[in-house]
C-alpha cells in the first residue's frame, strides 16, 4: 500500500484544513517545493497535491507552487482542485503531472471524465469527497444527493486509474479514517481506491492496509507535519 503525503496549497503556502473549512487553515510551510523535496528524500513514492483555492474558484490558482514542486522532485505527483476542462487536464499533464484528479466535474460532467480517461490512459483519477456517504463538490462547499458507491460504480468502465475517497468529517481532525466506508467502497468497485481523511497514526495506516480490501494507498497530511506519524517508519512498515 502506497503512502501519499498530502501537500495542500492555499495562497501559495502548504496548509492543512480542518474538515475542509478554508478559514480553519494551519500553515505548515511557506515553501511547498522544499516540503515536496523533503518527502521525496524520505523515500516517498508519490505526492498528493491539492489546489484548495482552485477547488473553490473552478480553475487553477496555485499553479506556480505546483510547477515549482514538479521542477523540484522526480517522484510522480497527482493533483486535484479546480481542474474542470480538457484544456486544463492536458496542460497539467504536459507540465509533468503523472495523474490529474477530477472531483466536481465527476458529478457535474461525467462525460468529461470518460473523455479524459480515454485520451490519457492511466492519468485520470476521480476524487470522491463525502459527508455522511453523500458526495460534496466545489471544494466541499456544496453537498449532493449522490452516494459515494453510485458515483464510483458509474465509472467502472471508464478506465480511470484510481478513486481517491475522502471522508470530509475526518479530514484534518486526527480522529482516524473511516475504515469501514473505505473498505466497503473498495469492495464495491474494481477501480483502485486510495483512502483519505483522518489518517493520523501508524496504527491507522496498518488498519487500512489490513482491512481486507485491496486499497491502493492512503493519503496523510497533518499527521506527517505534526510528527504523529514517523514517515520513515511508516514507509518501512507498509513495504514490509
Amino acid at each position: 500500500m502506497i503512502l501519499y503525503p498530502a501537500i495542500d496549497l492555499k495562497d501559495g503556502q502548504c496548509v492543512r484544513l480542518l474538515k475542509g473549512e478554508m478559514d480553519k487553515a494551519t500553515v505548515f510551510s511557506d515553501d511547498p517545493a522544499a516540503q515536496a523535496a523533503a518527502f521525496e528524500a524520505a523515500g516517498c513514492e508519490w505526492l498528493h497535491l491539492v489546489d484548495l483555492n482552485g477547488a473553490f474558484a473552478g480553475q487553477p490558482v496555485n499553479a506556480a507552487a505546483v510547477e515549482a514542486i514538479l521542477a523540484r522532485v522526480s517522484v510522480p505527483c497527482q493533483l486535484g482542485g479546480g481542474i474542470r476542462d480538457m484544456a486544463t487536464i492536458e496542460a497539467w499533464l504536459t507540465k509533468g503531472l503523472s495523474r490529474v484528479i477530477l472531483g466536481t466535474v465527476a458529478v457535474e460532467n461525467p462525460a468529461l471524465v470518460r473523455e479524459a480517461a480515454t485520451a490519457f490512459p492511466g492519468k485520470i483519477a476521480v476524487g470522491i469527497d463525502a459527508r455522511g456517504g453523500r458526495v460534496a463538490t466545489k471544494g466541499w462547499a456544496e453537498e449532493t444527493d449522490v452516494t459515494v458507491t453510485d458515483l464510483a460504480r458509474s465509472f467502472e468502465d471508464a478506465g480511470v486509474a484510481a478513486i481517491i475517497y475522502t471522508d470530509i468529517d475526518r479530514d484534518g481532525a486526527m480522529g482516524g479514517p473511516n475504515i469501514d466506508a473505505t473498505a466497503a467502497l473498495a469492495h464495491a468497485v474494481h477501480i483502485p481506491v486510495i483512502a483519505s481523511g483522518g489518517v493520523s497514526s501508524l496504527a491507522d495506516l496498518i488498519a487500512l492496509r489490513d482491512c481486507g480490501a485491496p486499497l491502493n494507498g492512503a493519503i496523510s497530511g497533518r499527521a506527517l507535519y505534526d510528527g504523529a506519524i514517523d514517515l520513515p517508519q511508516a514507509l518501512a512498515e507498509l513495504r514490509a
